[in-house]
């Protein structure tokens, strides 16, 4: 899909309640059928174990240079100093975490919980994305984009079957930046607000980071690679300004996960050196940036041979991952739904790196106990995918006629893109004011 230029869709209702979507979806999954043949072809005669499977771009294509982070504002060793001062003494008494968890977390860069979140917590933000991918199906069957709302499937199958009729609807999904109330509660748990203050610090003010995202991870096949993120830092896709601060991210799945349906790889102790590799916009068909194993390598002293971990979580527990630690998520080969969130905590106090888009919400005062409760007020409401946009992508033909019907756009646009060399162009490029 090599310079695709897709415009975002609007499908007007047919008599009868058919759709125009079918000959599409055809069109989509017989050139996804071919790139993947050709991606496994390649793929072949490498070992799970090469650092280069699944990875985009070649290494010759690639920018930077090699050994050398991409930080401006601080040199290497400030920037080792300023990560080894991340980690806060241990506080028993403020979480959940023992004092080995505590240090592997600020060692490693990365901590699995298998088992934290109550099961009524995780079946609460199931109802909430349940309510969210009702929402979609009834639009999309109301504009005549799909046969039918497949109310008759269930958390595992319905979005699947919405997306093997109108291609990239999970996208219109992910791209739903209304916090919903069941992960408002997920968000502002007790536990989870323990772990904050354990990592973050109790004596300081802790807030909500506007980038949480719905992961809706549809089976390989239908998503086209557009659910399957490679190796990154979470850091690159902000400012720099925040790229030293410790923004600390809980991945929490709402199913088992594993190495079929998609779960995440991380790359042990990452970000020790305490840099930002190179990264390169934008994989495949999608909006994702990628950096590779051999900026890794070089750049940050890993060895993507043996450091890189496989995080088969369940469902109610929680991979814990600071800004820094390189991770990527396998794609799903499983027939049903990969869900999980990403919600993210850091200090107050310092740069959330979102571009001056949308502030950060406060969860926590210093030195106050947790009320067990946040205010989120109009910030839940803000809906951040909607800012980027507006601030980051050209306004189409579509959006004028939207009058005449409903505009389902399954592009992203964002200020990662004009972060980082762009090596790859498609249609989210295309995109960009």
């Amino acid at each position: 899909m090599e310079g695709e230029k897709t415009k975002a869709l609007v499908l007007p209702r047919r008599a009868g309640g058919g759709t125009r979507a079918t000959m599409f979806v055809t069109s989509i999954l017989a050139v996804h059928a071919q790139a993947q043949s050709a991606r496994d072809d390649s793929c072949d005669s490498a070992s799970p174990e090469d650092p280069r499977r699944g990875v985009f771009f070649a290494t010759d294509a690639f920018p930077g240079t090699p050994g050398q982070f991409a930080n401006r504002q601080s040199s290497p060793p400030a920037l080792e100093e300023i990560v080894a001062r991340w980690r806060t003494p241990y506080d028993a008494a403020a979480g959940p975490l023992t004092a080995e968890q505590h240090a592997q977390f600020f060692d490693e860069g990365f901590l699995i919980l298998p088992s934290l979140l109550p099961a009524d917590v995780v079946a609460a933000a199931i109802d909430s994305v349940e309510g969210l991918v009702d929402g979609l199906a009834r639009k999309l069957h109301s504009a005549g984009a799909i046969s039918s709302t497949h109310a008759d499937a269930d958390f595992h199958t319905r979005l699947a079957r919405v997306e093997r009729e109108y291609p990239h609807a999970s996208v219109l999904l992910h791209k739903s930046g209304v916090l919903p109330e069941g992960i408002q509660r997920v968000w502002g748990h007790n536990l989870l607000m323990g772990i904050a203050q354990q990592l973050l610090g109790s004596d300081v003010d802790i807030a909500g980071h506007p980038v949480w995202n719905l992961r809706c991870k549809t089976p390989e096949v239908l998503s086209a690679g557009q659910a399957t993120v490679p190796w990154h830092q979470d850091n690159a896709y902000l400012d720099e300004e925040s790229w030293d601060v410790l923004q600390l991210t809980a991945w929490i799945p709402l199913v088992d996960t594993n190495a079929t349906n998609g779960c995440m790889q991380v790359v042990r102790g990452g970000h020790r050196r305490g840099g930002t590799a190179t990264h390169a916009c934008c994989v495949g068909n999608t909006w994702y940036i990628e950096t590779t194993p051999e900026e890794l390598e070089s750049t940050l002293m890993v060895d993507m041979r043996t450091d890189v971990v496989t995080c088969a979580v369940p469902r109610g527990g929680v991979l814990l991952l600071n800004n820094l630690i390189p991770h990527r998520s396998l794609p799903n080969q499983s027939p049903g739904i990969r869900w999980s969130l990403d919600l993210r905590w850091q200090r107050a106090d310092q740069p959330n790196g979102f571009d001056g888009l949308k502030a950060s919400v406060l969860m926590k005062k210093a030195g106050e106990p947790y009320s067990g409760s946040v205010a989120w007020g109009d910030w839940a409401q803000q809906d951040r995918t909607q800012l980027q946009a507006a601030a980051h992508a050209k306004a189409s033909e579509e959006q004028a006629e939207k009058v005449d019907g409903p505009t389902f756009d399954t592009t992203i646009a964002g200020p990662w893109m004009k972060k980082w060399p762009l090596v790859h162009s498609n249609r989210h490029t295309a995109t960009l004011a």
